[in-house]
């Protein structure tokens, strides 16, 4: 064996080649831009990972195919020792109820390792057919990546965002519930443009949900609707989330005049400890029975928040808010780029997923703030547009944008706790919708 076949270099693809420059454009925006480098740095250094040629990072462990049918084997197509890819034909079965034939297809790669089913044998529903190996432990990816897969991650990222909010701005000001709604019409927008370019009704709910701007309900909802695009939506939606200064001042900017984005609201009245407490346990029980899809999101976004009102945990408020937070980060993150291949990601559909992401994006900052235009014309106390545009759930990105778009127009206009109130609402209105999208079009 020479020296270069015990290296990786012979296996590097133009695809791998064209995903450093990706993850090292991730990491530029990162570490010199500051675009949410907790966000894209971990995103990026899996995507780089993820174009090497590594071992024992990603690998499967054996995993087993079992029958979905019940019915006579009348013919085999593969044999111990052979590989196989995703989708091909395993098995042909003449199925006991119909007497019509089916082909049972693998539904992952790698070599065959046994057969359990031969031809003229009865097979039935469960019963394991065949084991596939890649190697005989799972890669360190397979198994951190399974916290996407199995759901943990993202309720786990929501406690932590539940710990760190401050609902107080919503509770006193419940108008703002508005503002976060409006933002909504970016999803169902794009959810309509999607699938008028021909993905399926459960792929472009997934695709829109990126218009919430909300990295963790985004994951949530690919896995359960469409595990097949989780990359590109999980990139897509982090990414537009660390771009918010770059992408919503511009629209801002366009549908406000300079005399709107100087008003100046009034200051919030204080908001106490028990209407805190209260308002945590009735979102829970009011979004539960609502969309009951989305209960972990909303039970572990209230529970962080009520563990932060109740000031009777101290200990696990300053776990949720930070060292949980920050590694369940980490491993999501890397998690996220680690699926980032350049044979799945460099693809047609890919493409329309980013493009649909902006669109998506842009729709829901502009109907935030056309509906703060619009209960201006209904309210004696006028509402900053500028706020509207933060009814995107990206917290609190989206309200210091806010907030910096006012002091430019007026360097004495504090708008920060005001678009709190529609910002948080946002990151509730993203959850149900997430949850709607699941009840209708049938979540796994």
């Amino acid at each position: 064996m020479s020296f270069l076949e015990l290296t990786g270099f012979g296996s590097i693809t133009w695809q791998m080649a064209t995903m450093w420059l990706v993850a090292l454009f991730l990491l530029y925006l990162a570490v010199f831009k500051g675009f949410e480098p907790l966000l894209l740095v971990p995103i990026a250094f899996g995507a780089l990972i993820a174009n090497l040629p590594t071992k024992g990072v990603i690998e499967t462990p054996p995993i087993g195919l079992h029958s979905a049918v019940d019915g006579m084997v009348t013919q085999v197509f593969v044999e111990p020792g052979g590989t196989v890819a995703e989708q091909d034909a395993l098995f042909e079965v003449k199925l006991k109820e119909s007497g019509r034939t089916a082909i049972i297809r693998a539904s992952h790669a790698g070599r065959i390792a046994e057969i359990y089913a031969s031809v003229g044998e009865e097979i039935y529903e469960g019963e394991e057919l065949i084991v596939t190996v890649e190697r005989e432990v799972g890669g360190l990816f397979y198994y951190l990546s399974q916290g996407i897969h199995l759901e943990i991650f993202p309720p786990l990222i929501f406690l932590g965002v539940g710990a760190l909010t401050d609902f107080g701005p919503l509770i006193a000001n419940p108008r703002m519930l508005l503002l976060g709604a409006a933002a909504q019409f970016g999803v169902f927008a794009t959810f309509i443009g999607a699938s008028g370019l021909g993905f399926t009704s459960a792929q472009a709910a997934a695709i829109g949900i990126i218009g919430g701007a909300d990295g963790p309900t985004s994951i949530f909802l690919a896995n359960k609707l469409a595990p097949e695009l989780l990359a590109p939506i999980a990139v897509a939606a982090y990414s537009y989330m660390s771009l918010v200064p770059l992408l919503q001042p511009p629209i801002m900017r366009t549908l406000t005049t300079r005399k709107e984005r100087k008003i100046r609201m009034k200051s919030l009245r204080a908001v106490s400890k028990n209407e805190k407490l209260v308002f945590a346990l009735l979102v829970t029980v009011l979004c539960i029975l609502l969309v009951p899809d989305a209960s972990a999101l909303i039970m572990m976004l209230m529970f962080g928040n009520f563990l932060r009102e109740c000031g009777a945990t101290e200990r696990l408020v300053k776990a949720a808010q930070n060292e949980l937070i920050n590694v369940v980060t980490i491993f999501l993150g890397m998690s996220v780029g680690i699926s980032m291949t350049g044979e799945k990601f460099l693809q047609l559909g890919t493409i329309k997923i980013l493009g649909l992401g902006v669109v998506a994006f842009g729709i829901a900052t502009a109907t935030g703030v056309l509906m703060a235009k619009l209960m201006n014309l209904f309210s004696k106390d006028k509402i900053n547009p500028l706020i509207g545009s933060a009814g995107v759930s990206a917290v609190p990105m989206a309200a210091r944008v806010s907030q910096v778009e006012g002091q430019k127009a007026d360097p004495g206009n504090f708008l920060l706790m005001h678009a709190m109130g529609p910002n948080v609402a946002g990151v509730i209105g993203t959850a149900v919708v997430a949850g709607y999208f699941i009840a209708t079009l049938g979540g796994r």
